[in-house]
């Protein structure tokens, strides 16, 4: 029996990539770089926020989620000349320009997003309008890199409690709300921020976004689906703290403390999560490598044409980048001292 030949697509991918991206990648790669570094204090308390915070912890996937998004789109990027586009320094530079915003009131998402954001336009600057374009989820959802939701506890707080305790009266049990307390006959609980749900949620969006420009190519079913992944997790926090209040009065309030951090906390969430994906599942209308745009289709897109008559093989954007990398160290350091 003859052996197979071994598929040469592969290694043509390989080479395509090599000839035409080597230096544009190490341009990308070396004002990637200098941009953290100006905005280094930004991007270590992010680092922080992504290990020690639970709201934040799935975003420690996140660099992962985006490595494979773009490994799914090498080969139409194997058919794309990257080349440097003058309107992406105006994202760098906007992007830097709400960083300082971020610095000089103490607004720390204004600064994060301002962080990531210099590093997402200079993807666009350096790589180019169609590049961009292949590139739009993984660019767009770098989004998730910033923590934000902190924002949100308040307002779930009071809407938790309302739910447990409208669920807790409906089962016959007396229960009285004022704020976030809920009085029952066998104690006083509250809905502390840890309970207000808003890590559960804060995971659902981002993974929602995922799943709807991954598995969905119709935009009623991506908001569909986006609603779901938004209200589903809010309405079953409430479920979970009625539960927490159910066992609290069968079995008593120390058995309820550890039943609901262990059981409600995780079990129940996963449920949750699994139940969701597998109602969608049915209604999933493509492959994830199907995601965005492919190089064909944007190959007769006048837009695209008319924007790559200024993009250029040169240098400019990069030294622009770096100049304003070092503008910002300045900036960085005039706000420590």
């Amino acid at each position: 029996m003859q052996p197979e030949p071994r598929s040469s697509r592969a290694p043509a991918i390989g080479q395509a990539l090599g000839a035409m991206w080597r230096e544009p990648l190490i341009r990308l790669a070396l004002a990637s770089a200098a941009l953290i570094a100006a905005s280094a204090r930004e991007w270590g308390e992010m680092l922080h926020q992504w290990w020690n915070i639970d709201t934040y912890n799935h975003i420690v996937l996140m660099p992962a989620i985006l490595v494979w998004l773009v490994w799914m789109k090498r080969e139409e990027l194997a058919q794309v000349e990257p080349r440097e586009w003058a309107p992406g320094l105006a994202l760098v530079a906007g992007a830097l320009g709400l960083w300082v915003a971020g610095r000089f009131t103490g607004i720390n998402l204004l600064a994060h997003a301002g962080a990531v954001g210099a590093v997402q336009g200079a993807v666009v600057a350096l790589l180019g309008a169609r590049v961009a374009a292949l590139l739009a989820l993984p660019l767009c959802f770098a989004v998730f890199l910033v923590p934000f939701g902190d924002e949100l506890i308040p307002p779930l707080q009071f809407v938790t409690a309302e739910i447990a305790a409208a669920l807790t009266r409906l089962g016959g049990i007396p229960a009285q709300i004022d704020g976030i307390y809920i009085q029952t006959p066998v104690a006083l609980f509250i809905v502390a921020e840890a309970c207000s749900g808003v890590k559960f949620l804060a995971a659902m969006t981002a993974l929602a976004v995922l799943v709807c420009f991954t598995r969905f190519a119709s935009w009623k079913l991506r908001a569909a689906f986006m609603v779901a992944a938004i209200l589903v997790p809010i309405l079953a926090n409430g479920v979970r703290a009625w539960g927490t209040i159910l066992v609290a009065q069968s079995w008593g309030v120390e058995f309820a403390q550890g039943f609901d951090h262990i059981v409600y906390g995780w079990v129940f969430f996963a449920l949750v999560v699994a139940l969701l994906l597998g109602i969608a599942w049915r209604f999933f209308e493509r492959e994830p490598e199907d995601h965005g745009w492919r190089a064909a289709d944007l190959a007769g897109s006048a837009y695209l044409a008319r924007s790559e008559s200024g993009e250029s093989a040169s240098r400019g954007m990069f030294i622009a980048i770096l100049a304003l990398s070092l503008v910002a160290a300045i900036v960085a350091f005039a706000t420590m001292v």
